[in-house]
């Protein structure tokens, strides 16, 4: 990481802000206040804005981008957004279109990151995700080889300037790093990480490739009874997590936060709240120790917030490999 920007180099030649806001929010949030914590977040020092064609509030976060560079506290190049291109439209001759159509209610010129959100190809359509009469999800068969080429292709035309991935497994970043004639790697893959969930193997797969990992829900998890396990423990509730929260000063989240910077890995921090979204820019403010990271990377049960069922029994389903 290159500390004084707080940066990461992709290797495309272009840079990714290490902490970024993410901006998912269950069903029932109205989608304003996305947009009203993305103004928050740039007055703070943000500088990375992560949304996605699903969440369904590209409008609203769009808006408040624009605003801010209107108000002249950022200039576009400033920002560093992302979209991604959701399961409905990974069909090769639907990937433009759906970047297109992203834009459109972003009303921006281009996106700094495209990514393939999950890569569980779904029937195409205006759902989310598209079920049958009985309520079975209706799946799609698609070559994420031939799904790449046309992400490449965006690259190309300068609607985004740089394409990665979330949610893939080892097994599909070789198939498209391994893929004949590729013209641009991945340079991201962007998934759910935190101390319960480290990730490690992925994580030393990617550094080895030089693709950046993106940790999204590293504070645990938003607990929506339609993706996440309600059984399941919470991070920030962690005895070690806690104390190293009372050692530093810090709250639990600034820890977990923390922690993902210093093992190279970009964090994402979703919070609408004004003080939380003040209180984890803070996470450059201080530094946890050998030790302490020890600790950490000792706390992991390989737990699953967002498990992707709805994609189970996929061909291409990334979580039942290893990693």
């Amino acid at each position: 990481m290159d500390p004084k920007h707080q940066r990461m180099a992709l290797n495309d030649g272009h840079f990714i802000p290490a902490l970024g806001l993410g901006t998912y929010a269950p069903e029932e949030v109205p989608k304003s206040k996305a947009g009203e914590a993305t103004k928050i977040a740039i007055d703070v020092g943000y500088r990375h804005i992560d949304a996605a064609y699903a969440y369904r509030n590209e409008e609203e976060v769009g808006l408040a981008i624009r605003s801010k560079i209107a108000d002249g506290t950022v200039k576009r190049d400033d920002i560093s957004y992302t979209s991604k291109l959701w399961c409905t439209f990974l069909r090769p001759e639907m990937v433009r279109p759906a970047l297109e159509k992203s834009l459109q209610k972003l009303q921006l010129d281009y996106v700094d990151l495209y990514i393939i959100h999950f890569p569980a190809a779904l029937k195409p359509g205006e759902d989310i995700i598209p079920t049958d009469k009985s309520g079975k999800v209706i799946f799609d068969k698609v070559d994420l080889r031939a799904t790449w080429e046309a992400m490449e292709k965006c690259k190309d035309a300068g609607l985004t300037k740089s394409i990665g991935v979330s949610n893939f497994n080892r097994r599909q970043l070789e198939m498209i790093l391994n893929k004949p004639g590729l013209k641009y790697k991945p340079v991201c893959n962007q998934v759910e990480c935190h101390p319960y969930l480290n990730q490690s193997k992925l994580l030393e797969y990617c550094k080895s490739k030089d693709i950046v990992l993106v940790a999204y829900s590293a504070l645990g998890s938003h607990r929506e009874p339609r993706w996440v396990d309600q059984s399941t423990p919470a991070v920030l509730e962690n005895p070690v997590i806690c104390a190293l929260a009372k050692k530093h000063k810090r709250s639990p989240a600034l820890i977990a936060l923390r922690y993902q910077l210093q093992r190279g890995v970009v964090v994402l921090a979703k919070s609408f709240t004004e003080k939380r979204i003040k209180e984890n820019f803070q996470v450059f403010e201080f530094q946890l120790s050998s030790e302490d990271m020890k600790a950490l990377d000792g706390l992991n049960q390989n737990v699953r917030y967002l498990t992707s069922n709805f994609a189970a029994g996929h061909p291409e389903f990334p979580f039942s490999d290893e990693y």
